[in-house]
């Protein structure tokens, strides 16, 4: 029993690998970002921790979410989420059905080309079919012939495919719930947006730098991002980060969009099955998160009730354990 107590709290500890992260101080400004670490704080980030590890442990149907602040990455609060959204066992065969649909029904399908009825000529023959000495020939749309028309060519098809909801919305909580058993699952608070320091906007509204302010914000914006990615390990070497908010974030949008081989920004209407698997990093927001659970959970929410019935427990996420 102490074996298997201690195996469990090392994949535990693996699990929340992410929590226990520190920002390593890379530079003044994201120095003066994150903030002076000191004891007190060292030790608010062990309680945090050690508490966390031990919900995952001995509770059963919960699992333990740490809320961070960004860009700083300091945990703000922990919290309560069930383990039938963010817990559930990993299903490739649900995941590859969502994937392969959602491709499929993305497709356009407007590809065409014409038949020997539609392409423009005369449709009289063009030479005898005999005492020429030549092959037999019909029109000039056949075929066989260059310019005529396409025998079995493409048209305008849809190539969607269909998927039950119950299956679609399973395979949503399915990829998130691996990413949070991976530890590649960053909750951050609402109003996820990339702060850049009063000293850049008073230079950049001096009158020395009016000229060249496009190229140097430009410039900047790019080694600013750039490092705060690298700092919380979410940049190119962590294999990229996908950043998904409730709404679009100026500052956050086009500073990514300056860097595509580093991370990129979604807004919570445009993600989908594919997009929560592809990179090594998710950060979302908290209400783009909850807003994500409580769309796809169809096959875990009864579609009617019987009267006078006890009502079917609800899975509840979202309580907040410590603040």
């Amino acid at each position: 029993m102490a074996a298997k107590g201690a195996r469990g709290l090392s994949e535990a500890m693996k699990g929340l690998s992410l929590a226990s992260h520190t920002c390593s101080d890379t530079g003044d400004n994201i120095c003066a970002l994150n903030g002076n670490r000191n004891p007190s704080t060292d030790h608010y980030y062990k309680r945090i921790i050690i508490l966390t590890t031990y919900l995952a442990l001995e509770t059963s149907n919960n699992c333990a979410v740490t809320i961070f602040n960004f860009p700083s990455y300091e945990p703000q609060r922990l919290e309560s989420w069930s383990s039938k959204h963010l817990n559930l066992p990993l299903r490739r065969d649900i995941l590859h059905l969502a994937v392969v649909y959602e491709g499929d029904n993305t497709r356009q399908g407007t590809a065409s080309s014409k038949t020997r009825y539609e392409v423009h000529g005369s449709h009289r023959k063009m030479i005898p079919q005999k005492g020429t000495g030549q092959a037999r020939r019909g029109t000039r749309q056949s075929p066989m012939l260059r310019g005529g028309g396409k025998a079995f060519g493409p048209k305008p098809r849809d190539f969607g495919t269909k998927i039950t909801r119950k299956v679609y919305d399973l395979a949503w909580r399915t990829a998130l719930s691996y990413r949070y058993r991976r530890g590649e699952l960053v909750v951050c608070q609402d109003g996820m947006e990339l702060p850049f320091p009063e000293e850049f906007d008073a230079m950049l509204q001096s009158s020395t730098m009016r000229q060249s302010g496009a190229e140097l914000e430009t410039g900047f914006r790019t080694k600013w991002v750039k490092q705060i990615l690298d700092t919380n390990e979410w940049g190119r070497k962590a294999g990229r980060s996908t950043f998904i908010t409730s709404s679009h974030r100026h500052n956050l949008f086009d500073a990514l969009g300056l860097v595509p081989n580093w991370g990129r920004a979604l807004e919570m209407g445009d993600v989908d099955v594919k997009d929560l698997l592809e990179t090594g990093r998710i950060i979302i927001e908290h209400d783009a998160l909850k807003h994500m659970i409580e769309s796809h959970q169809s096959d875990i929410m009864p579609s009617f009730y019987v009267a006078n019935a006890a009502l079917p427990n609800r899975a509840v996420s979202g309580e907040v354990l410590v603040e």
